[in-house]
């Protein structure tokens, strides 16, 4: 008897194995890497006063569909964190990268997501090269007449910069957040 019920238990946990796993009412997207999100910051944020590792939140700007469905809606907040900060130095402003990784539903749903802001710089926040400290006044000849050289004066740049500034993203500041890996989601938002 108890052969029969251990092989009857086999038996059905083997057909428990082979059945396709439905969702419940669930539709997947596969959102692209690549992809753009628009964004607005919800609080400043700055290299002056901001460590490395802090957490900084963003809520999208627009509905993201895809497929004729709303899969991302309005107001999403999207949260990440600083990395990669450097301090302004002679010549060059701070810089620093800002790495996302959550987003949250309106429902509460969390969604692990990767992505940064997007710069044109590399995704660097910040880091571009300071003014010239001082410029030089060289003569430029530009023409003879009647055996005389007339000469206009030029400012070059000289070799020494400015002290970098900080960099700061203001609150309510319109960013862009790009998927560095496919965004997998099995959850929508119903109205």
């Amino acid at each position: 008897m108890r052969f029969i019920i251990t092989l009857l238990l086999l038996f059905t946990f083997n057909l428990c194995l082979a059945a396709d796993v439905k969702l419940r009412g669930y539709d997947e997207f596969d959102i692209p890497e690549g992809s753009h999100i628009p964004v607005i910051s919800l609080q400043e944020f700055s290299t002056a006063y901001c460590e490395e590792g802090e957490e900084v939140s963003f809520k999208t700007t627009s509905d993201i569909f895809l497929y004729n469905k709303n899969v991302i809606p309005e107001g999403t907040v999207i949260k990440g964190y600083i990395d990669n900060k450097h301090e302004p130095i002679i010549g060059t402003h701070a810089s620093m990268k800002v790495v996302i990784n959550k987003m949250y539903f309106s429902d509460g749903y969390e969604v692990p997501i990767k992505g940064y802001i997007y710069t044109s710089n590399n995704n660097i926040i910040g880091g571009g090269i300071t003014e010239p400290a001082d410029y030089l006044k060289i003569p430029h000849y530009q023409r003879w007449v009647m055996f005389r050289a007339y000469s206009v004066n030029r400012y070059v740049p000289g070799k020494q910069r400015r002290m970098g500034e900080h960099i700061t993203v203001s609150s309510g500041a319109n960013l862009i957040v790009v998927l560095t890996a496919p965004l997998h989601l099995t959850h929508t938002v119903i109205d």
